[in-house]
């Protein structure tokens, strides 16, 4: 797909670009600091821009410390369903849970933040992971009459992931930006990320693609 023309009904949601997900970070993503740049010059093209921000309480329910005997990316079985068990990362009010210091997004209109609840994890920017539990942002761009969704940031194959998927589930148009995002590929994350995204038509484009 080429030279998709953004106009005042398109909003750029740029997911979690945080320090601890970039590398020296917690839970580094591979490559995360790289796409800081891209970003940057991807979100000068776009009127209307959202950064979420994952932002956990100490001793979160998705830590691997907060169940004993459990290690980082372990699966276990929570009330809401399976849950991948994190390093600690984005404590609030930590430096690891601040934005990357070269992030320059300075016309992002609104931060949400996501994961705060300490009984259960938010992937999607959308929804808690519960599937149930809204965030609020579905009707905050419907109201704003905003109606395709770009998405950039990190990580591709979880969080950019199922906020592509539950834009899509909100009646939004969706496009990932691949060349904006990156993946951390826990056993072959990315792989079903792709197939997810086939199957639903969720347009995956370059940032040259976008003028």
């Amino acid at each position: 797909m080429a030279g998709i023309k953004v106009d005042e009904t398109d909003v750029l949601l740029v997911v979690d670009m945080q320090n601890d997900f970039c590398p020296g970070g917690a839970l580094a993503v591979d490559g995360g600091n790289a796409i800081v740049p891209v970003v940057n010059a991807l979100a000068r093209r776009f009127a209307h821009v959202i950064l979420t921000q994952d932002w956990h309480k100490p001793g979160h329910l998705s830590f691997a410390s907060a169940h004993p005997g459990r290690r980082p990316f372990e699966t276990v079985e929570m009330s809401y369903g399976p849950q991948v068990l994190w390093p600690d990362h984005c404590v609030e009010d930590t430096p690891g849970a601040e934005f990357h210091p070269d992030l320059d997004v300075p016309h992002a209109e609104l931060i949400l933040r996501k994961g705060f609840d300490p009984a259960i994890d938010s992937y999607s920017a959308f929804y808690e992971n519960d599937r149930m539990t809204p965030t609020g942002l579905g009707g905050y761009l419907k109201e704003r009459g905003l109606r395709r969704v770009f998405l950039a940031g990190l990580a591709l194959d979880f969080c950019v992931r199922y906020s592509a998927e539950d834009a899509h589930g909100h009646g939004f148009a969706v496009t990932v930006v691949e060349d904006a995002c990156r993946a951390i590929d826990l056993d072959g994350s990315l792989a079903a990320t792709e197939a997810a995204f086939a199957a639903l038509g969720i347009a995956q484009v370059d940032v040259a693609d976008i003028r």
